[in-house]
């Protein structure tokens, strides 16, 4: 078969669902599992793991859904939960379970899901509405960890004289051929040797459902609308949801026919003033502006210590992966890191939060030792990092009241001077190793990522020197309850 083409997006409903004789081979993961066949003549090789990962902390604040799957061991053989649909959403997220196909034989997408993974075809019609289900036409290289009878197989599907006979990788690299793509249409064909990525538990936002986002919305321009983004949502999603996020939502709530377009980002824990584009032209016209950087950011972030007003320079270390790590200043450039300005226009002490209002907002307590008095500094972002304001001020011994990431490291090395290898009293190591082994540690140090909301609001957002300008409402702190 030729290309792999792409249809109208999932509609509501399910087609009646007559499944053609499937051969999958399971492949890329992290951890052999075993999975409950379906009775049927052909068979399904399982050469295949994949992937989990530790229980994250439940959402449990205000939610009244229900969960979508019970645990339930005489359903499954692997323990999983007995699957039904991904609505009404749950008020926890299941650990990940990421599964990863190659297709032997071609067919329907949703077909070969429900075979290979044993799931029922509602249920992966939502995952595929989603965004849950990626593929690659040529598998992608295993891990390290995979087993000689894995390596076997991706060699088998990736052997040239295989892909000599593929139409669809005609004129394309091997590289070219392995990149992913989201597939947003159940009945999208899929030909022998396509590799799939099946997020079984994709991230939930149940935060989404509980917000009056008509309420949220700060402006309706004829390019734009700004948004005060509620803590504890996404911004236009993740690799496995891009149906739970603000985007989504906000279009539903001012009952958009065209999706709003997502701009720039803030951390999921963060609230406050973002900018979803209408249209695909402004889009670009908002990126532009961020790269000629005419977009000035304001941030009001609660402070656990105070900090000195000025500007404040870190370098990040050029790792996509949290915890974000930073030296100390200008004097300990790292060649190749990223540099990381604020300034801290004012800071002034304000009580911390009452045990009400913290549990309303979901806030986590990390055991900071003095929770008579924070610090509510308003903060001019001059570059814009991933969780920079976050660990500037924890490097700072200020961490924001609530980050449960990089609070638990900033006591250590308030407690322990000389623990972090980029901190201020850090020490001289004997070896590359050691001071590899030393980074190690240190990033274990650092704790989960916030499951709502932390003391962190992007306050004012303005471009154009001042000619669109846009605050917030008042940050959750300010809303104190009795």
């Amino acid at each position: 078969m030729g290309s792999v083409s792409f249809a109208s997006l999932f509609a509501n409903g399910c087609r009646s669902f007559n499944s053609r004789p499937v051969v999958v081979v399971r492949s890329l993961g992290l951890r052999l599992s075993h999975v409950s066949l379906p009775q049927h003549s052909n068979k399904l090789l399982q050469v295949g793991w994949n992937s989990h990962s530790p229980n994250k902390r439940p959402f449990a604040c205000q939610s009244t859904t229900t969960d979508v799957a019970q645990i339930n061991p005489a359903s499954s053989l692997n323990c999983y939960p007995k699957y039904d649909r991904l609505l009404p959403c749950p008020s926890h997220n299941l650990p990940p379970r990421v599964e990863h196909l190659v297709v032997t034989e071609e067919g329907r997408v949703l077909d070969y899901i429900c075979k290979a993974l044993d799931l029922p075809p509602l249920f992966v019609a939502d995952l595929i509405h989603f965004g849950a289900v990626h593929y690659a036409l040529v598998c992608p290289k295993p891990p390290p960890t995979a087993t000689p009878e894995q390596i076997k197989v991706f060699k088998e599907v990736t052997a040239p004289s295989v892909l000599r006979k593929r139409a669809s990788i005609k004129g394309k690299t091997v590289r070219e051929a392995q990149k992913t793509f989201r597939i947003t249409d159940r009945e999208q064909f899929v030909e022998a040797g396509t590799y799939l990525r099946v997020h079984v538990h994709p991230k939930r936002f149940p935060r989404c459902y509980e917000i009056d986002w008509k309420s949220r919305i700060i402006a309706v321009a004829e390019s734009y609308i700004v948004l005060d983004k509620p803590a504890g949502t996404s911004v236009g999603g993740t690799t496995d949801n891009i149906e739970e996020t603000c985007a989504t939502f906000a279009s539903r709530a001012l009952g958009l026919t065209t999706p709003l377009r997502t701009t720039h980002q803030i951390d999921n824990c963060t609230e406050g003033c973002v900018v979803l584009a209408r249209t695909k032209e402004y889009c670009s016209v908002f990126h532009g502006k961020i790269r000629e950087k005419t977009v000035k950011k304001l941030y009001l972030a609660l402070a656990a210590a105070p900090l000195p007003t000025g500007i404040i320079t870190h370098y990040m270390r050029p790792i996509n992966m949290a915890p974000r790590l930073i030296s100390e200043g200008v004097a300990d450039f790292v060649e190749g890191w990223y540099l990381c300005k604020l300034e801290i226009i004012e800071c002034r002490k304000i009580p911390w939060p009452n045990s009400v209002t913290e549990n309303k907002y979901c806030i986590e307590d990390s055991h900071w030792p003095s929770k008579d008095y924070a610090f509510e500094c308003k903060i001019n972002l001059l570059t814009g990092r991933t969780h920079q304001i976050r660990a500037q001020l924890a490097a700072c011994g200020a961490p924001i009241v609530g980050d449960s990431t990089y609070m638990p490291a900033a006591l250590v090395e308030i407690t322990s001077p000389g623990v972090n290898p980029f901190g201020k009293h850090r020490k001289l190591y004997s070896s590359e190793d050691d001071k590899e082994m030393a980074i190690t540690e240190w990033i274990a140090r650092h704790g989960k990522e916030p499951s709502v909301s932390i003391g962190l609001q992007a306050c004012q957002i303005s471009w154009d020197d001042g000619q669109h300008i846009y605050e917030a409402g008042a940050p959750w702190w300010r809303r104190q309850e009795t």
